[in-house]
């Protein structure tokens, strides 16, 4: 679980409750259901209009990683690649068939896969960073998703602030619809900028760092794999590998 995310949010919830009630007001000041309708509704629907159906959807599938992002340990990997490294040196390729067979990772089986097939060094490099090259794009993708609703939420609370405003000046003879069409006109402008500036473009930025987290996870495991498939001491690929720790 990823502990920073979840204050940030629990944060941004309290900040902006916690110093409208300082200044007097009361929550049921900003819970207004026709700008949530006017805000969320355009936000989305501009966001469908934009985006591609396969990055709509990955958007909805790794959107978790907010709270559970991938666990990405490039220690470990080094560790990995280490040993595969060694049972190559002591066996020759051949012997990576059954760390093969055994690992759990699809694109580091695939690689090892190609290091027992006895596939060329630039063979692996090929297919491999078309992989994590086309496995990056998809995710940085999905994230310009919430990153587009970022950029239309603001202005969408605008519209949303206008009508409220055209509500008021066709009532402006009966008073008592004058509250309702301001409350709408400003709940809607503060819906928009902090669902934004508070969630929206915080999450599109945490997702690309995390999915290009991964690709140097991935970019990882091919400089291993290629340092195997040339044959060079494990001591040496450890070093080689310890320059992708942050």
């Amino acid at each position: 679980m990823d502990v920073l995310s979840l204050i940030g949010i629990i944060l941004a919830f309290v900040a902006i409750v916690g110093g409208n009630y300082l200044e007097g007001g009361h929550l049921s000041a900003l819970l207004n259901g026709p700008a949530a309708l006017i805000v969320l509704g355009g936000t989305l629907a501009a966001a469908l209009l934009q985006s591609p159906m396969s990055s709509f959807k990955r958007a909805l599938i790794i959107v978790r990683w907010i709270i559970f992002p991938p666990r990405i340990d490039l220690a470990g990997g080094i560790d990995r690649v280490v040993n595969w490294s060694l049972t190559a040196r002591k066996e020759g390729l051949l012997g990576l068939e059954g760390v093969a067979d055994a690992e759990p990772d699809p694109y580091a089986r695939k690689g090892l896969q190609l290091l027992v097939d006895g596939a060329e060094p630039e063979a692996i490099r090929s297919i491999l960073e078309v992989d994590f090259y086309t496995q990056e794009s998809r995710d940085v993708q999905a994230a310009k998703v919430f990153e587009s609703m970022g950029g239309y939420a603001p202005t969408i609370g605008i519209i949303g602030a206008v009508m409220g405003l055209i509500h008021v000046m066709g009532n402006l003879a009966d008073p008592s619809q004058l509250g309702n069409g301001i409350a709408v006109a400003f709940v809607a402008t503060i819906y928009g900028v902090a669902s934004a500036n508070l969630i929206l473009l915080p999450v599109a930025n945490k997702l690309k760092a995390l999915a290009l987290r991964q690709s140097r996870y991935r970019e990882m495991l091919l400089e291993g794999l290629l340092s195997i498939a040339e044959g060079e001491n494990p001591r040496s690929i450890e070093l080689k590998l310890q320059g992708f720790m942050e």
